[in-house]
């Protein structure tokens, strides 16, 4: 894994480089495998962590690490699942939304359903 303390990490990092240190750490410590179940059953307690105080950053972390941990587990890549992080972006942001502030803060906003979506 990276040479890295919390105190010296810098905001410009490599995310292909932390997926490869993700993957190694996690296959080490947990094993081999998909695991899909156990790591639901986990991102699950991870999300009642963040409801009871979503200003936890660490909480919101624990749940990135745990959803690209499913991913490589299920045969991608950190190279495919970084350029899938930045599709995705892509994707959303040339989507049509509704305005948020007519929309419910305890409610999903979904974006508007194109033909053929």
């Amino acid at each position: 894994m990276t040479n890295t303390s919390p105190d010296n990490v810098s905001p410009y990092v490599d995310l292909v480089q932390i997926l490869h240190d993700q993957r190694n750490f996690s296959r080490n410590t947990f094993g081999p495998g998909a695991r899909t179940k156990g790591l639901c059953e986990h991102i699950g307690k991870e999300l009642l962590e963040i409801q009871a105080d979503p200003t936890d950053l660490t909480e919101w972390v624990d749940v990135m690490i745990l959803a690209f941990d499913g991913a490589w587990r299920a045969g991608y890549s950190p190279e495919e699942i970084a350029q899938a992080l930045v599709a995705k972006q892509i994707k959303n942001l040339a989507r049509q939304w509704p305005d948020w502030r007519n929309a419910s803060p305890d409610k999903a906003i979904e974006h508007i359903r194109q033909p053929g979506e």
